[in-house]
């Protein structure tokens, strides 16, 4: 009787283990389209990396790959979808640096950006460049400092919308100089550079993608970049540390994100595809191109930039009390 039971234990343990190493890892996966979730909207970096992998990640998958665009509340809809999507590698975020930053900015998020999400992999970094509008006479960042506490409050900076990392850059950047600057938030990318082309903001950050065109055309002059070094595609233009503002590390990011729970055989396969396409040159060409640089790492790295960036940015917005309710 003790035997049988015995007996009846382990193959109703073994088959729990079956179970258990088959759910873990799929040996089909990936057997249909991958969704790739973007929490912005087209022509964001987000998407450009999106979209221009796409391709490729599809080729080696051997599926179709599906870039959705979901933009809204500062990328908290399309993020809090993922969150709650079944762990099966078949819905996948296209994450940024602002994943970190915008849930801390409203007083309820249903999900949390670190714990109900599996990093993947990075996927490119992207250079913000500090500008001004001509107008203002301001050529360096030393111009730009010394013109701010002449005036308190009067010099206007924008942004493209409240908890942005182009707001949150320059919100770093006054704690760091004590300044006191007006920021001006406006709804999207559109209409805050084309008042910061035509003047109604003196100052703020672009990515430098979108800023070096019209620095080459005169209608901005670039001030910095909030890079770690000089970046080779404006190589004259120095970094915020070299003129004094240190720890002042202002890069974006973006990387792949999978909801948390997802079986590691997944998330390692889908890793291994990200990072053998950005190995590739034409990927590195193409995001080049588009003013980014690729750049893979390990589950575990873009899980402690996420967590970095989540803590150094949560400081900030306690500190300087911002809020986009």
């Amino acid at each position: 009787m003790n035997g049988g039971r015995i007996v009846g234990s382990f193959f109703l343990g073994a088959a729990l283990l079956v179970a258990a190493e088959a759910a873990a890892a799929p040996p089909s996966w990936p057997a249909a389209a991958i969704r790739i979730v973007v929490p912005f909207t087209p022509g964001t970096g987000a998407d450009i990396v999106a979209r221009i992998m796409q391709p490729q990640l599809a080729e080696r998958l051997g599926q179709p790959i599906v870039v959705e665009n979901k933009p809204g509340a500062s990328g908290t809809i399309a993020e809090d979808q993922v969150a709650k999507a079944a762990p099966d590698g078949y819905t996948v975020l296209m994450g940024a640096d602002s994943m970190v930053i915008a849930p801390q900015l409203y007083s309820r998020v249903p999900f949390h950006p670190i714990r109900d999400f599996q990093p993947v992999s990075l996927a490119a970094k992207g250079t913000l460049m500090l500008v001004a509008n001509p107008k203002t006479g301001i050529r360096s960042v030393a111009e730009l400092l010394a013109a701010a506490r002449a005036s308190p409050g009067k010099l206007a900076y924008g942004s493209p919308g409240v908890g942005t990392p182009h707001h949150l850059a320059m919100e770093l950047v006054k704690n760091r100089a004590q300044l006191d600057l007006l920021h001006v938030p406006y709804k999207g990318t559109a209409g805050y550079v084309q008042d910061l082309l035509g003047g109604e903001v003196n100052v703020g950050f672009l990515p430098l993608h979108v800023a070096q065109g019209f620095v080459k055309d005169g209608k901005l002059v670039a001030l910095a970049v909030g890079s770690l070094a000089r970046h080779p595609a404006a190589p004259d233009v120095p970094t915020l540390a070299e003129l004094g503002l240190d720890r002042m590390n202002l890069d974006m990011w973006f990387g792949y994100f999978v909801p948390a729970k997802t079986p590691p055989a997944i998330v390692e396969k889908l890793h291994d595809a990200v990072a053998a396409v950005l190995a590739s040159a034409q990927t590195r060409d193409q995001l080049a191109r588009a003013g980014l640089d690729a750049e893979a790492s390990s589950p575990a790295q873009l899980q402690r930039l996420a967590l970095e960036g989540y803590e150094r940015w949560g400081a900030l917005i306690r500190k300087n009390q911002i809020s986009a309710e």
